[in-house]
């Protein structure tokens, strides 16, 4: 679109705001990169317009766990890369984690990825800081420099802290500053060497299996010490059905815990392994049907709060090597909402929950500001086609990593406009000039 102002009057597409419970046609008037106005029609002169009919106008999608390698990992990912990606995704907001080169433990970490991220423009970027010095799980992390910095939650990510006394501390000191401490739950004694789900496809294969006990020791000690110390905590990408029962006693309870689940977790499972494609080498390991199954019903019920993409783009020397030997990792913030629509075709979500998961429930376990549509938000607002079928193409990803499970996948609901805050950072190629649909 030609107009790069702030100002616009989206037309009659169906609002879908889980923050009000509205689903409904209406018009939203943008001005000044805010929400000014949402109702059954709205007339403004002199402001351009966005033909919305048949589409869905939801509040940004945000995703609170990707990877985008910068600094130190280039040549998988940039800042400048993965926002593109992310906003190419429908995401207006993402969370980056830490494990970084160096690693993003100081103030000095999060302020280059901040600053890089405005440079760049596009989505808004969130850095999750280091819980411990170098992820090396020993001594705390200098949450408050980079809670300054703009820190919006702490995660060891894929180095999980395995000493119990050192999270328990994390969390004593993560509630000062009114974070999240968020965990990779994995107990790496029981993981160590494994590649896969332990199961009947890692004994046929001979391929060293991880078991789902790994991440539900784990989870288990997260909710115990999260019961004793009142801390906030996130649990990251579940995969497991013992994992869902043991979230629902916590919460049952009143214990402080969210958690996500991946689109990867949703719509695979360990089966997906036997063509040895690397891109279903993923950590949590796709697990088995019954396992899934548990997932998509505890997303719908919402013992499971959000999905998050746990976008790891790799490079092909990463990739392109034996299963044992590949990194784990799905390239996965392009796909996110097209996987999670087939839940939706499928009748297995609303499409009020399956936006509620994408950006409404990450806004609120972040303390982000979006996730709603109300009049005087910023205008972080994702237009959707959810009849529009599209095949995964890796080579036209926008992401550096091209490793997705996913490749030549027709999925039916894409994002055709992602804005933030009033400015559009994505427009799909069958959107013309005044919005309408060409195709």
């Amino acid at each position: 679109m030609t107009n790069m102002g702030r100002d616009w009057l989206i037309k009659g597409g169906t609002i879908i705001d889980p923050s009000t419970g509205t689903l409904e046609v209406a018009d939203i008037l943008v001005e000044g990169g805010q929400i000014t106005g949402v109702a059954p029609s709205i007339t403004q002169r002199g402001i351009p317009v966005i033909e919305a009919r048949g589409l869905w106008v939801v509040p940004g999608l945000i995703d609170i766990h990707v990877h985008f390698r910068d600094p130190g990992y280039e040549y998988k990912e940039t800042i400048e890369t993965g926002l593109a990606a992310a906003g190419a995704g429908g995401f207006t907001q993402v969370c980056c984690m830490a494990n970084t080169l160096p690693v993003n433990d100081t103030g000095a970490i999060t302020f280059y990825m901040v600053e890089k991220a405005k440079k760049v423009g596009g989505p808004l970027l969130h850095p999750v800081g280091a819980i411990t010095k170098e992820q090396k799980g020993e001594s705390l992390a200098e949450m408050g420099d980079m809670v300054d910095m703009g820190a919006v939650a702490v995660s060891d990510d894929g180095n999980p802290v395995m000493n119990s006394e050192v999270m328990r501390r994390a969390m004593e000191y993560a509630s000062h500053f009114g974070i999240p401490v968020v965990d990779h739950c994995e107990d790496k004694n029981l993981s160590a060497g494994g590649s896969i789900h332990e199961g009947e496809v890692s004994t046929r294969l001979g391929i060293k299996g991880i078991p789902s006990a790994s991440e539900e020791v784990a989870v288990a000690r997260d909710l115990c010490l999260a019961r004793q110390t009142g801390t906030r905590i996130h649990l990251q990408h579940l995969s497991s059905k013992g994992s869902v029962e043991l979230v629902k006693w916590a919460k049952d309870l009143g214990i402080p815990v969210t958690c996500e689940v991946t689109p990867h977790h949703l719509a695979l499972t360990h089966q997906a392994v036997e063509s040895y494609d690397t891109s279903t080498k993923v950590n949590p390991p796709l697990r088995t049907q019954e396992d899934r199954q548990a997932l998509i019903e505890a997303l719908a019920q919402g013992i499971i709060d959000c999905v998050a993409s746990d976008h790891a783009p790799h490079s092909l020397k990463e990739k392109d090597v034996e299963y044992d030997l590949a990194a784990f990792g799905i390239s996965g913030v392009e796909t996110a909402l097209g996987v999670v629509l087939q839940l939706v075709h499928e009748g297995k979500l609303t499409p009020m929950r399956a936006i509620e998961t994408l950006s409404t429930a990450p806004a609120r376990i972040m303390g982000l500001e979006g996730g709603s549509l109300k009049v005087g938000q910023p205008a972080h607002i994702t237009l959707i086609d959810p009849e529009k079928t599209w095949r995964v193409k890796p080579e036209k990803m926008l992401s550096k990593g091209k490793n997705t499970p996913f490749a030549g996948w027709e999925l039916k609901g894409k994002a055709v406009i992602t804005m933030v805050e009033g400015k559009v950072v994505w427009k799909d190629e069958t959107i013309g000039e005044s919005g309408n649909d060409q195709r």
